[in-house]
């Protein structure tokens, strides 16, 4: 599956799980079971609760996902 055919959706971490993985509730309301991608594991970013993130997810199967990027909370 190509890059491209990847849906890429916003939301935020409500539980992190073992074996780097978390459950995020999308803005839509949906809630999936993602796992931090490649360069957040390579870069050693750390994600808490309450983080926004973009997920990609697969169109095949919409209830697990990839964390892609974590926002920068400022304030």
């Amino acid at each position: 599956m190509a890059k491209s055919d990847c849906l890429t959706m916003e939301g935020s971490v409500i539980e992190l799980m073992r074996n780097s993985k978390c459950k995020v509730q999308l803005t839509n309301g949906h809630i999936i079971e993602a796992y931090f991608g490649g360069r957040l594991q390579k870069n050693n970013i750390k994600v808490f609760v309450g983080d926004s993130v973009k997920v990609e997810i697969s169109p095949y199967d919409l209830t697990k996902g990839r964390v892609v990027w974590r926002e920068i909370n400022r304030g």
